[in-house]
């Protein structure tokens, strides 16, 4: 009988946390996107110089892991550098 009442205490207590981490995440992205239309939200700044070292060894041929550790960024990142180089490429040819 105890066993049963303690294991229904604890996931009371896991469902009242489980809803107050959504209610907290549903507030700051309200927060964010109100930001974000008053002008106010504008997230972390591009490291242009950085993109541009990266573009620069992408067109040399540089691999991926030698410009991850180079660089000290994420493939994330040089698969954005490397998408908006080819973007740029492919405008520059039009």
């Amino acid at each position: 009988m105890f066993e049963a009442v303690n294991g229904m205490l604890l996931d009371m207590l896991a469902a009242v946390a489980r809803k107050d981490y959504e209610d907290r995440r549903r507030r700051q992205a309200q927060g964010q996107a109100k930001a974000k239309a008053e002008g106010r939200y504008k997230g972390r700044p591009e490291d242009t110089k950085r993109n541009a070292g990266i573009a620069d060894m992408l067109a040399k041929g540089v691999s991926w892991t030698q410009i991850q550790a180079a660089t000290g960024c994420s493939r994330a990142t040089i698969a954005k550098v490397s998408h908006q180089a080819k973007a740029l490429q492919t405008v520059a040819s039009l």
